[in-house]
């Protein structure tokens, strides 16, 4: 059996702008079903939606049928944890809080093999080498692993420049809610003065050969973004395209209900 490419670092290679967005639903039905989307990525959120291994492992599963790329954001920076998502078969990790190149750097031999890494050696027990079925598998598992780190601190931001030195690092996300919030604008991503700074940040990442990312949900901010340099985006959530989706449907309701009542 042939190694599992990872399709989202062979855009990242080819220069490819992509959008994607947050799974938070913990369901493989969800999965399946954003999987047909037609977006060119999707992430399962372990950070703040309930998921853990054993939840992130089903939905992987859901959405291989449809070759869509599937990366995981962990809670933490835990090398234990990041060697079972690596297990179960996540190619693409997006570490979140990352402050300093210290953290970036333990981060690569987290998600690396010795003698470049720490990550433990059980490929019997794992999805990811197919319980052994894949051949020569330990000679292309760290180059198909991506690494992406998320800025979202003043702290962060000023050390970026030392993060983006960092070997083994494949791109930068910026997460604007927290990095609002650390910079005195709690629940206002779009104050002027955060949009400055990532617009401003997009480019320095790209500049240092790293694939920067940000998340967007307003098209008219991600396509500018874009413009800025944003080679990823995120679009949007599941929860959140669910929410709004039922809140609308449920207003049109109401107010054909209160039209119709009108009219007696």
């Amino acid at each position: 059996m042939e190694m599992i490419r990872n399709g989202f670092k062979a855009s990242l290679r080819e220069g490819r702008s992509t959008t994607g967005i947050f799974i938070g639903l913990v369901s493989p039905a969800a999965m399946e079903i954003a999987a047909t989307a037609g977006f060119d990525w999707l992430l399962i959120d372990a950070e703040h939606a309930p998921n853990n291994p054993v939840t992130v492992l089903p939905q992987l599963q859901a959405a291989a049928a449809y070759g869509v790329p599937v990366m995981v954001r962990p809670v933490n920076h835990d090398p234990a944890l990041i060697k079972q998502y690596l297990g179960i078969g996540a190619q693409t990790l997006l570490v979140p809080m990352v402050e300093t190149a210290a953290e970036a750097a333990a981060l690569v031999q987290a998600v690396r093999y010795p003698p470049h890494g720490i990550r433990g050696v059980g490929t019997a027990l794992e999805r990811s080498a197919r319980w052994n079925a894949v051949e020569g598998y330990f000679k292309h598992a760290d180059e198909e692993v991506c690494l992406l780190v998320q800025i979202e601190s003043r702290t962060g931001l000023d050390n970026l420049d030392a993060i983006l030195k960092v070997h083994g690092v494949d791109g930068v996300f910026i997460g604007p809610a927290d990095l609002a919030a650390s910079l005195g604008y709690l629940g206002q991503p779009m104050h002027p003065e955060v949009k400055a700074v990532i617009e401003s940040v997009l480019p320095r990442i790209a500049a240092a050969g790293k694939a920067p990312g940000v998340f967007a949900s307003d098209p008219a901010t991600a396509k500018h973004y874009r413009s800025c340099g944003a080679a990823f985006v995120a679009v949007g959530a599941d929860t959140s395209i669910l929410r709004n989706a039922a809140v609308a449907l449920a207003a049109s309701f109401k107010e054909s209900t209160v039209n119709s009542g009108a009219a007696y």
